[in-house]
């Protein structure tokens, strides 16, 4: 297994810098665009990118570029609800997304406002139709990257930091027990999990905010 791992880090870390901090980048504006975010797995490519990282300035450049990345990808979806919002829910990629979830995310913008902006970075599909629902809305844009840019620092610090934490100290560990490309792997393991319960939690918890009232008899 240290073979593999040793193996998989280096293979990263051979793809230039720059390169994969801009690939990085993209990847997440895909996937934090309208529609686009559905299919594109933008967060495994930053974890990708994450583990390549040798040195302090090579983590803090894919941070921001992922943090761009992500506000340009949220600053599209917002401008295209803004002059487009209705023509794409009508549209046949709109309506395979199922109008369920458009209310869904209607509602909760309503009920929570900026706090849906923020925490719809972490839930799925919402994460994609927020900035577009926000932006049909006519909600301000300053106030819509007030809320988004924090919930896209947050969610860049713990993909970039604890991946590159775990590769980094992974040479170190490697040096001491034979064993420690299964810790790797199961430190991996464990923070994809933990982000999947942290998601899973937040969107339990703020379900009750996406649900259509029950109609109540005068």
């Amino acid at each position: 297994m240290n073979d593999f791992v040793q193996w998989a880090i280096e293979t990263v870390q051979s793809v230039d810098p720059v390169l994969r901090t801009v690939l990085a980048g993209v990847a997440i504006m895909l996937e934090t665009s309208i529609l686009i975010g559905l299919v594109v797995p933008g967060d495994t490519v930053v974890l990708v990118a994450a583990i390549g990282v040798t040195s302090w300035a090579e983590g803090i450049a894919l941070g921001l570029a992922v943090v761009v990345g992500a506000l340009i990808g949220e600053s599209l979806g917002f401008w295209l609800g803004r002059w487009a919002g209705p023509h794409i829910r009508s549209s046949w990629l709109g309506r395979r997304i199922g109008e369920q979830h458009w209310e869904r995310s209607e509602r909760y913008l309503r009920r929570r406002g900026g706090i849906a902006i923020f925490l719809s970075r972490f839930l799925p599909v919402l994460h994609s139709l927020v900035p577009l629902t926000v932006g049909m809305s006519g909600y301000a844009y300053r106030r819509f990257i007030a809320w988004t840019l924090p919930a896209c620092v947050v969610w860049t610090t713990i993909y970039v930091g604890l991946a590159a934490g775990a590769a980094g100290s992974y040479h170190e560990l490697s040096q001491r027990i034979h064993y420690a490309g299964y810790v790797f792997v199961g430190a991996i393991a464990v923070l994809l999990i933990a982000v999947l319960v942290v998601k899973k939690l937040i969107a339990r918890r703020e379900e009750r905010h996406m649900q259509d009232e029950p109609n109540r008899e005068a």
